[in-house]
């Protein structure tokens, strides 16, 4: 066993089975970074990857007594950089986690966290049910990275984000201590809601080793409308003109740069000339739906839609929900990309987009924004050549301003990704200075030592 640093993790791995602790230098590259990129991504003393909540106890409690940090992972989907690996800590990897039961009588899921979103959707669905959260990267991201983020999705404007869906969870704490939150029951007011608290805490408060997740009857069959407008101001006020009378299933928005890089990747007919676009679904049965859809298509009309577009057929309308998916990888082959995911309330959609134009535009950089427009949040896409340093200096100027901008519109720095460690500076502007105290009271109280993913959100 190698001596990395200054611990010794022989000891760890004599209290483990043979192979989950790893210390070869090749595999543990391969987990310095997440999708954040973080340029000052250090190097894990070693990989843990346990199978049970008891192997992730004994990695606490051997690293809890050695004063080793341990930084918890999933699938390394973070965009946020809340996986990022810090030098001298053990990576703890729950990728081989990934037992599953579906219970059909209580409609719940009981899933392990290294299972990925996109299996607990298929085994739900095998089951007559269905599991709405549904970030972009669904076929890539862990349930329990989706826990520690409160992740969303296309879906949740009118199916909520993952805590709506998080009915119980087993967690291990900081100590070694393994404790049961919740249950398989939809009330329970028994106590503090311990559940919520760690559902977005971002690895800080404890190690999450076990999900009960509620399910829902299958979603109904669902309509799709596509608009195209000139500009990024018109769609916007079409997102209010279609909020303001319902809560569709889907509103998705594209801008021009975006589009082109989509067609460009996936040759789908995407009209290039579109200055954006709108992807919208409705899933009421029936006459309902057919109202909901009349009102989209009004809407977009009313806003100055070019071109306005409505598909029943679920190949059509999973081309465009596809589309709208590759947006952040279509984006990528522009250049590096500082990702944003700042959100405001539906109102002050219009000024926050035509607020990052004019960010772009003084920065002189280029800036796609897609959005899950039908909750008001937004990914504006900064593209940048690191390797230009007076052009990454202006983009992470732009970086910073967007989230001033976003917390100036009474909104928030993340609606979905999480602060990670490429945020935090802009949160105490957010949050103000007594949640800040708040938060770190907590944070303390479970975590006295602060070994539990040190560099994030604080």
């Amino acid at each position: 066993m190698s001596h990395m640093g200054s611990t010794d993790v022989t000891g760890l791995a004599e209290a483990l089975a043979p192979g989950m602790v790893v210390t070869d230098p090749d595999i543990l590259g391969a987990y310095r970074f997440d999708r954040a990129n973080d340029p000052d991504a250090g190097t894990p003393l070693a990989l843990v990857r346990p199978t049970t909540t008891e192997d992730v106890q004994t990695t606490v409690r051997w690293c809890a007594a050695n004063g080793v940090p341990i930084i918890t992972r999933g699938a390394g989907t973070s965009l946020s950089g809340g996986s990022t690996a810090v030098d001298g800590a053990v990576t703890l990897s729950t990728e081989k986690m990934r037992n599953l039961t579906i219970d059909t009588a209580t409609r719940t899921a009981v899933a392990q966290p290294g299972l990925l979103n996109a299996e607990v959707k298929a085994a739900a669905a095998e089951n007559g049910l269905w599991y709405p959260p549904d970030p972009s990267s669904f076929e890539i991201c862990s349930i329990g990275g989706n826990v520690a983020t409160n992740a969303g999705g296309l879906c949740c404007v009118k199916y909520g984000v993952t805590t709506d869906y998080v009915l119980g969870l087993q967690v291990v704490l900081a100590d070694g201590r393994a404790v049961r939150l919740g249950g398989k029951q939809l009330k329970d007011s028994a106590g503090l809601p311990l559940t919520k608290l760690f559902v977005g805490s971002e690895g800080l408060l404890g190690i999450v080793t076990e999900v009960t997740l509620r399910l829902l009857p299958p979603q109904a069959p669902a309509c799709t409308v596509v608009g195209s407008f000139s500009s990024v101001r018109a769609a916007s006020e079409a997102v209010l003109a279609v909020t303001a009378q319902i809560r569709p299933a889907m509103l998705e928005f594209m801008d021009s740069v975006s589009i082109n890089a989509v067609e460009d990747m996936l040759k789908m007919g995407l009209d290039r000339n579109a200055g954006a676009l709108l992807v919208a679904q409705s899933d009421a049965p029936g006459p309902a739906g057919e109202a909901e859809v009349a009102i989209i298509e009004q809407a977009f009309a009313r806003c100055g839609a070019g071109e306005v577009f409505a598909t029943a057929d679920p190949v059509e309308s999973e081309a465009f929900t596809q589309a709208r998916r590759a947006a952040i990888p279509a984006v990528e082959r522009l250049g590096a990309l500082l990702l944003e995911d700042v959100g405001v309330p539906l109102p002050a959609l219009p000024d926050l987009i035509d607020g990052v134009e004019a960010i772009a535009a003084a920065n002189r950089v280029l800036i796609s924004v897609i959005a899950h427009a039908g909750d008001g949040n937004t990914h504006p896409l900064i593209v940048h050549d690191p390797s230009d340093a007076d052009e990454t200096a202006r983009a992470n100027a732009a970086f910073g301003q967007i989230m001033d901008l976003a917390i100036s519109l009474g909104g928030t720095i993340t609606g979905e990704h999480g602060v990670g460690r490429l945020k935090k500076g802009w949160l105490r502007d957010q949050v103000g200075d007594d949640v800040m105290d708040l938060t770190k009271l907590i944070k303390s109280a479970l975590d006295p030592a602060g070994l539990l993913n040190p560099g994030v959100l604080l």
